[in-house]
């Protein structure tokens, strides 16, 4: 049951590949940061037999082709795909410029739409496979505190989701998005603002910044075998900001 997680060096990637591995599945590390990829894989199995670090641009389509490859040549079909690499700016939105705009898309949708379609082919030719892409609130209110580009392109992560879910239905593979809200992270912090931290937590309706491992067990929950029944759907981690 290999796992590939792209942005998988640090932060919610990290939180995601320390969950899947703890759950025994192998798991290929791939971040445009190679280093840092590799340094985590060594962290958790020095050996590599679980654990692998693999540099990665998600916007380049032959980088794509090629980590699936590799992959594939160390540790056999790739299960499960979790689409979790994404460029955040929090730019005001007529400030945003036509190189920034592709910069964001291209990671966050072209990066997830691409990676979909190589990743599920593979997976569809197995006749098995789970793909679970990251979403965001910011694509279903239109964004707070990110910019405008990032909440269009995680608009967009949903509606790609629905897609392929409805492709390959039929061919054993599952397609879903997890949309956290704002999380207690590091990023979270640096756009709000360490000082509004408090305040920022008082709008949300449960009273508190979400817990990354929590949207990391949702992920596992949604990369396992017994979620067969669960595809195009989106699963909402939110603190209660956005009800539907």
């Amino acid at each position: 049951m290999t796992a590939v997680v792209t942005g998988g060096a640090r932060g919610l990637g990290e939180a995601i590949v320390r969950r899947l591995r703890s759950g025994g599945q192998p798991v290929a590390i791939a971040d445009v940061d190679g280093a840092g990829a590799v340094e985590l894989a060594e962290s958790l199995d020095a050996s590599g037999r679980t654990a692998r670090g693999y540099t990665a641009d998600v916007a380049d389509r032959a980088s794509l082709s090629a980590l699936l490859e590799s992959v594939v040549a160390d540790f056999g079909p790739v299960r499960v795909l979790v689409n979790n690499a994404a460029r955040t700016q929090a730019t005001p939105l007529f400030e945003i410029t036509p190189e920034e705009l592709e910069s964001v898309m291209s990671v966050n949708f072209t990066g997830t739409f691409t990676a979909c379609q190589i990743f599920g082919a593979h997976m569809a030719e197995q006749g098995y496979g789970r793909i679970v892409n990251m979403a965001s609130l910011a694509g279903q209110n239109g964004g707070t505190a990110t910019g405008g580009h990032y909440a269009s392109s995680k608009g967009a992560v949903m509606s790609a989701t629905k897609v392929f879910a409805r492709e390959l239905a039929s061919r054993g593979v599952t397609v879903n998005a997890v949309s956290p809200g704002p999380q207690d992270s590091p990023m979270v912090r640096d756009i709000v603002g360490e000082q509004n931290v408090e305040a920022f937590q008082r709008s949300i309706p449960v009273g508190r910044l979400g817990d990354p491992a929590f949207i990391a067990e949702t992920v596992a929950l949604l990369a396992s075998p017994g979620a067969h029944s669960v595809t195009g759907a989106c699963w909402d981690v939110n603190g209660g900001l956005f009800m539907r």
